[in-house]
């Protein structure tokens, strides 16, 4: 497992992509459609992921690590972990949400559309 993303979920894509480039000098990596984009941390390889539309439980800031396949990682973990949201396909491959013991969410995806 490996992080990827920190996800910051904001109201305004437009306005916080001028914040975090203007004021603090990230560079934006790429962009998913009108509300999602990744940002360049200076000195890292983890990019900050903002989205502006999701669903309302889900919109808590939070890790999103890489694992190699997650319909493996939920088949082996589904009994060990509370899964909010079970494996779904996303642009690049699957994606999958479980809570860590005080609740927080655990962000998991693998790239297997683009392999």
């Amino acid at each position: 497992m490996k992080l990827l993303f920190l996800y910051h979920p904001v109201k305004n894509l437009k306005e916080s992509l001028a914040f975090y480039r203007d004021n603090l000098g990230f560079e934006e990596s790429w962009r998913e459609g009108e509300h999602t984009a990744a940002l360049k941390l200076p000195g890292s390889e983890v990019q900050l992921m903002l989205e502006d539309e999701m669903d309302k439980e889900e919109m808590t800031p939070g890790g999103i690590f890489l694992v190699d396949s997650v319909d493996s990682f939920y088949e082996e973990n589904k009994h060990k972990y509370e899964f909010t949201k079970v494996p779904f396909d996303i642009p690049p491959g699957r994606y999958a949400i479980y809570l860590d013991n005080s609740g927080n969410p655990i962000r998991i995806l693998d790239f297997s559309k683009e392999k």
